[in-house]
């Protein structure tokens, strides 16, 4: 009977360590071979990471490996060169793409996708960027998503272009860099006014301070780092009764 290891690779960057060696091995097939095929069928997926499912038949040590596609998320980030994606989804915006680069992810996608209709895979992969912080055409996705729905983009999907031109490409660049300029700013903004009110709220628990910060609009990330950190109730209750000693012998 077959035996199935499902891994998540780095394209084109797998290993004999774990997780792969340490379920290949028992096998008794030969882990090595094995990872150089990998690493050749998903070498394309460089700086991804990328499902893998390596299927053994433990008798005749024959195998199979069957590479899966990338999420959508990790195509976005690929496609757009972001070392990694926004905070906060619906505050920061780190990056603007453009339709072709949409087509371009979608056609990737299409052996996965429940539609093979490239138009709603488009509108798949546009859905993709609400949640990660990258607006498309200068837009919100939700809006973008409108738009392809009204057939705004139907000459490009039909031509399935995507390709950019190099000015175009460096205007990518230009908006990435200052989106991640004002992105900053704003993480500098929130973390300021998240220490100005811990500070207001001195003394008070821990919880109520959250929830402060939370009505504030605070990332959660700015959140966990300005919070004071409650004691244990057990340390709590040592510290009072440490304190009340003190008191009986003064």
């Amino acid at each position: 009977m077959s035996k199935t290891i499902d891994v998540i690779v780095d394209g084109g960057k797998a290993t004999p360590g774990p997780p792969l060696g340490p379920g290949l091995a028992p096998l008794g097939v030969n882990v090595k071979v094995i990872v150089d095929q990998i690493n050749e069928k998903t070498k394309a997926f460089a700086g991804i990471k990328v499902p893998v499912k390596v299927i053994v038949d433990p008798a005749t040590k024959e195998f199979s490996i069957k590479v899966g596609s990338p999420s959508t998320a990790e195509l976005i980030k690929k496609e757009l060169k972001l070392e990694k994606l926004a905070a906060k989804s619906g505050v920061e915006n780190i990056a603007d793409m453009r339709i072709e680069q949409a087509i371009k992810i979608a056609k990737m996608k299409e052996d996965g996708m429940l539609s093979r209709n490239l138009k709603n895979g488009v509108k798949m992969v546009v859905g993709s960027c609400v949640s990660l912080g990258v607006l498309v055409e200068g837009k919100p996705a939700k809006e973008l998503v409108k738009d392809i729905e009204k057939g705004v983009y139907d000459t490009e999907i039909k031509q399935e272009k995507t390709e950019l031109s190099a000015e175009e490409l460096k205007q990518i660049e230009i908006e990435k860099k200052t989106m991640a300029e004002e992105a900053k700013a704003r993480r500098e903004k929130f973390d300021a006014l998240a220490r100005k009110t811990v500070e207001e709220m001195k003394g008070q628990e821990a919880f109520r301070i959250r929830h402060k910060l939370e009505e504030l609009g605070i990332p959660k990330d700015i959140i966990e780092v300005v919070l004071p950190k409650e004691a244990p109730v057990g340390a709590q209750a040592a510290a009072g009764a440490g304190a009340a000693k003190k008191e009986e012998k003064k």
